[in-house]
């Protein structure tokens, strides 16, 4: 990726090139941007978010590929990067979130879940011997606070949003959203939304066999992954 006298640079976590940049994190932020695309958008009530998986292969079972995860009872996140990094982080939010369920009685909100999970990314961008994880987590949540999107990087970084997009086609949900975003949305434009961010951002056909969705109502607050055949409804009434 870097050549010339660059390249000694990256070779350490712990070694601040001349610039002042650290090229494995950078590494693993390069990670986060090749992964599949995914979109979540908040209204006042309800939140919901979309993703794409890509299966490499037919003789793979799609089925088994997840991309969209339940947290907690009010959580869920999104992943974009590599698998294997986001399961790690994905089960130390979970038990983040029972442990705090256990020693306040209440749910967690979604900010100091995020923090938790930022600040041990980060402590993995500084100290010889590791790397960063290569992935962000999307999260989506509905708390005290209302509705919530936030999401974490490899840098440690961690960001509130009232839409946004993360993985290969950002750049193209992010500006169709930038573009489009309404805070006032009913539920039912609410998905139209986010599915129609997604469609209109990757490289082919939207069907119920490629595309994720989940949501939270504010009427409930729980966490609902969609099954096959509510996607294809939620696709067949995109306007």
């Amino acid at each position: 990726m870097f050549g010339g006298t660059q390249r000694a640079y990256d070779r350490a976590l712990t070694v601040f090139s001349p610039e002042g940049r650290l090229y494995q994190v950078e590494y693993a932020l390069e990670a986060v941007r090749r992964g599949t695309l995914a979109v979540a958008v908040k209204s006042k009530d309800d939140v919901c978010i979309a993703a794409q998986i890509k299966v490499p292969t037919i003789l793979m079972d799609a089925d088994s590929i997840d991309k969209i995860f339940q947290v907690d009872k009010h959580i869920g996140v999104a992943i974009s990067g590599l698998h294997a990094d986001s399961r790690a982080l994905i089960n130390y939010s979970r038990v983040q979130a029972q442990s705090f369920r256990l020693t306040y009685d209440e749910p967690v909100r979604l900010n100091m879940l995020a923090k938790s999970i930022a600040d041990l990314c980060q402590m993995y961008s500084q100290y010889g011997g590791i790397r960063p994880f290569g992935c962000a987590l999307f999260f989506i949540a509905i708390d005290a606070g209302g509705s919530q999107i936030y999401t974490t990087s490899p840098s440690g970084i961690y960001r509130s949003f009232k839409s946004y997009a993360i993985g290969t086609g950002e750049a193209v949900a992010r500006e169709y959203l930038i573009e489009n975003y309404k805070e006032e949305m009913n539920f039912d434009e609410l998905v139209n939304f986010t599915l129609k961010a997604l469609k209109e951002s990757i490289d082919e056909d939207a069907t119920k066999e490629n595309i994720r969705l989940a949501y939270i109502k504010g009427e409930d607050k729980k966490f609902h992954m969609c099954n096959k055949e509510e996607v294809e409804d939620f696709l067949s009434k995109l306007v």
